[in-house]
Formats: C-alpha cells, structure tokens, sequence
C-alpha cells in the first residue's frame, strides 16, 4: 500500500489558523515572546479541555479498574534519583563552532553537518545535558531546599501506589490515572506546541501480575490506537512502531509508540512501555518503604509488573487539527473546514441571528442561553450569515442554529450540518434534543 502524503503546507497552515482562531497564541507576545512557551486561547483551551476530558472518560470514567490522582508538580530529589533520572534523563548536546547553533545529536540527519548553517565537521564533542527544570523551595536557595519540575507525571503515580490501594481495595490488574503539566528543559523544541519546555501530559500506570506483563502490554498497544481512530483520526496517518532495543528507556523491556503523519514526517503521540517492576522496586529500596503486594488467594507476594500507556495532550490536540483540516470550493470560494468528532469541538453549536434587529436578537439569546446548559454554544450577531458560517466552520463547530424572520412567526430555525452543509427546519423547542441525537456527547 502506497505511503499517504501530507500537504507540505499544512504545518504554516496550522499556526495561522491557531492564532487567527484563537486557539493557540505565543507566550509573552507584547515582549516579544518566550521561546517555546505557548498560551492556549478561547478556542483551544476548550478544544484542549475535550481532549483530555475524553482521554480520561475512556481511561477512567468507562472502567472499574482504573481510579485517577492529582500529584504534585514539585518534589524532591530523592524521588529523582531513585527513579534514575538525575542519572540517565539527557540528552546529547553539540554546538557548532561555526554558527553557535545547538542540536541534539540524536536527532541530526548527518552528525557531522550543522543544519542550522551547513557546514561540516565543526560540532563539539557531544555532552549529557540534564533535562530537568531545578529550583529551590523556601527562603534560602542552598541544597538542602533543591526540589525539581516534574519531567514526567509518572512518579507521582508510583509513589503513591500504596496510598491508592489501601483506600481503593483494588488488586492487580488496575491502573493509575493522571493528567498534568510537565517541565523538561529540551536542547531543542519545535514544531510548534509538538515539543516545549512545559506540556501536559496524559499517564496511566497499569500494575500487573509479572507474568501478565506481554498481555497486558498488547491490550494497551491496541486499546490506545483505537481511541485516536474513535475520535476521527484517519488510520492511515498512524501507525504502532516498536522501539528497537538501542531506544528503550533504561526502565523499559519493551515500547511502542503510536505514531502520527506530520507534515514533517512520522512522529510520536504516545508511547506504550513495559516498565517491569523498576520503579516500585527502586523506590522501595530508596524509601525503606514495602510497595510489594499480598495476593491473599495463592499467598504469594510481589511486586507488580506496569505497563504505562503516555501520551502528550497538547500534541494530540495538534494532531487532531492537522488531521480534520481540509480546504474545499464551494461556489467559487475556498471554504476552510474542521471536520472534527463532535466530542473535540470547542463549541458543539452556534445560535446566528439573521439580523441585529431586536425581534431576532432577543430570541435567538434566549435559545442559545438554554442550550448553554447542554453544550458549549456560540452566539454570534456580527457580519453576514455566511461569513459567520465560515467561521464555525474553521472552529469545527458541528452545527449552526440560525433564527430569521420566518422563526418569528412559525416558530423554526434552520440548522446546518457542518460537514454536508445540509439544512433542516427545526421546532425551537426541538433543537436541543435534535442536536443531543446527532452530537455524540
């Protein structure tokens, strides 16, 4: 089957409509902006919020073995170093002599050309750089007060396992759920919100039997590829791509990464790891504290295996928009369109008034303000009806509720589809449970 190919453009396209639309803006713009940090708009805070809201709603809400937390972003070193990243959480760095650009090794084409200026031969040799964000808690900045950014939301899970059993009662298998911000200090982010200093992430610890490891680590494989397709995510720009053994983590015996088609080629969304028992183990052992587990049933005691399904929030969102962006002419006209999962949209409708005139105002507010308590809705008076339909269109809105003068008297409003641009007559006192068969929500 041949490769699917991306419009090379897409990625600028993106960018323009993010802040545009307000989706995504740059972080501290009115100062000329700090590198790598991105503020998440009207638009894209409701769009990021969904995304995450359905992570959860499969990971946690339709399951009875998955509870969730909320950890601290703040911890101490000792919590670092018995997870190993003060020692192994670097990367390679190299400066070119030539132009002063910083790279990561790993990641050059041709380690040996600069592709900031072309020239050859003339790298450092390559460092380990921490990626850690460190800083100091309390008044006095010495080493005892040293705490560090969470580079993961992992550990928060890990160190809490036997809080969530003892007040759970659940057993192996179950999971851990988490979903928060992360810091790592990246030689060199890019590609918009794909790689920052400061992301969120969406982790979930699944604690096994030992032996049920490879089990549980293909049913996680293909449970998460699943959710990107549910959501609209066209199967033939990911794919599930096993890490050769020179790529695993120093705590992982095997990973996968569900890959997306970017415009830059194939990258990561999530990653699906067999951490064994590393973590609990090294805790336990840097604690003092028991982190095993009793099975009362065969009196047999061990520390669980995990399988650890991880993915980026803010790069799923971006994903999503990538994949349910598309141009198309209707009536001589480009028209730019989200084809987003109702479940994504930022606003599941949006109430268009025909006219500014109060007759039409008044009760358009009105059926918008009601259908506010069932979805997230738009109101919009200004310019005319089909430049305001392009814009819905462009934040994916599922569907438009228009109020004309005919709705005045015979009590309908038309609603379009997004999609088909089809348009049906709808009673007013109708529409919320019109939309409520039709949105998926």
């Amino acid at each position: 089957m041949a490769e699917p190919t991306v419009d090379p453009a897409l990625f600028d396209k993106i960018v323009n409509l993010c802040k545009r639309r307000g989706f995504v803006f740059p972080s501290a713009e009115i100062y000329g902006g700090f590198r790598s940090t991105y503020d998440y708009g009207p638009i894209g805070v409701l769009m990021l919020r969904n995304v995450k809201d359905q992570w959860w709603r499969s990971m946690v809400q339709l399951r009875d073995d998955v509870v969730g937390i909320d950890a601290a972003i703040l911890s101490p070193p000792a919590i670092w170093e018995a997870s190993g990243h003060l020692a192994t959480f670097t990367d390679p760095l190299v400066d070119c002599r030539h132009c002063g650009a910083r790279h990561r090794q790993d990641k050059l084409d041709d380690p040996d050309v600069c592709p900031t200026c072309g020239t050859r031969g003339t790298f450092t040799e390559p460092r380990q750089f921490n990626l850690m964000f460190k800083t100091h808690a309390g008044p006095v900045e010495d080493e005892g007060s040293v705490a560090y950014l969470r580079p993961e939301t992992a550990q928060g899970i890990f160190v809490n396992f036997s809080n969530v059993v003892n007040t759970t009662r659940k057993k192996p298998p179950f999971g851990i759920a988490q979903i928060g911000k992360s810091f790592r200090n990246e030689i060199t982010p890019g590609n918009f919100v794909f790689r920052t200093r400061e992301f969120e992430q969406m982790e979930m610890e699944y604690f096994v039997p030992p032996d049920e490891g490879p089990r549980w680590y293909d049913y996680w494989c293909g449970e998460r590829f699943q959710w990107y397709v549910d959501l609209g995510m066209p199967a033939e720009r990911l794919r599930l791509r096993a890490h050769e053994p020179d790529e695993l983590s120093h705590y992982s015996s095997g990973t996968s990464d569900i890959e997306f088609l970017f415009p830059w080629g194939w990258d990561e969304l999530e990653g699906i790891a067999q951490r064994t028992d590393f973590d609990l183990r090294r805790h336990a052992e840097h604690s003092g504290e028991r982190l095993d587990w009793f099975d009362q049933a065969s009196g047999e005691r061990y520390l669980p295996h995990v399988v650890e399904p991880a993915a980026g929030a803010t790069r799923t969102m971006m994903a999503f928009l990538m994949a349910a962006y598309d141009e198309e002419e209707v009536r001589g006209e480009t028209r730019v369109v989200l084809h987003l999962h109702p479940r994504l949209a930022p606003f599941k409708v949006a109430v268009l008034p025909l006219s500014k005139k109060p007759e039409l105002t008044e009760p358009a507010r009105a059926l918008a303000s009601g259908l506010r308590r069932a979805f997230m809705c738009d109101y919009d008076e200004t310019q005319a009806i089909g430049r305001r339909y392009r814009r819905q269109d462009e934040l994916g809105t599922p569907f438009c509720v228009t109020f004309d003068f005919e709705s005045v008297d015979d009590g309908r409003v038309t609603v379009r589809e997004r999609d088909s641009m089809d348009q049906d007559r709808v009673a007013i006192d109708e529409v919320e449970s019109y939309l409520r068969e039709r949105l998926e929500v």
